[in-house]
């Protein structure tokens, strides 16, 4: 290799390290720019459900704004913690009280409002009586026009958005130990 052939070489080393260094500058970070919100994906286990995914239930709200069927999430209040708001959310989304389970994941989308990151957990109800559908009423009816209990498939099938079955799907692989939709079965 020649010495100019070295500069060269030089160069496009030092411009593709500059190159990535932007990248990640653009990468939206924690920030004022990205919206902070969590949610949480509540389920119960169906009485002689036997086995396999639909053996479980998962709550879900229906919001007459959006026309969209998806899981209880939404934006950090100021101050507040992500765990406390995924608590929150679903209380106020649905109505029923949770206790916080298993970190799921951390979901990065665009919105017209720029890019939100939501932190997910798993919840099961606090009380049998809060899981029977009895106290499903979201607190702002305007926000929340109906709330269900859907088995793993019906779940599957209405979520509206992606996001809400990559949660699902998380779910279905971290807290029950099946592997993505399309797997016929448990881990070994």
């Amino acid at each position: 290799m020649t010495k100019q052939q070295g500069r060269q070489r030089g160069k496009h080393r030092k411009a593709a390290r500059k190159n990535r260094k932007k990248a990640r500058k653009k990468q939206p970070e924690a920030g004022a720019d990205v919206i902070r919100a969590a949610g949480g994906l509540a389920w119960r286990p169906v009485p002689g459900g036997g086995g396999g995914r639909d053996a479980v239930e998962v709550l879900v709200v229906h919001r007459a704004r959006y026309q969209d069927c998806s899981l209880p999430k939404g934006k950090l209040d100021p101050g507040e913690k992500h765990k406390a708001a995924a608590l929150r959310e679903v209380r106020e989304e649905t109505g029923v009280a949770c206790e916080l389970g298993e970190k799921l994941c951390n979901l990065t989308y665009d919105t017209p409002l720029g890019p939100k990151r939501v932190k997910w957990w798993a919840m099961e109800p606090l009380e049998a009586s809060a899981a029977d559908g009895a106290s499903l009423r979201p607190d702002d009816p305007t926000e929340v026009q109906r709330v269900e209990w859907l088995d793993y498939s019906d779940a599957w099938q209405q979520l509206t958005y992606g996001t809400d079955r990559e949660v699902l799907a998380t779910f279905a692989e971290k807290v029950l130990g099946y592997r993505r939709p399309g797997d016929s079965g448990l881990r070994s």
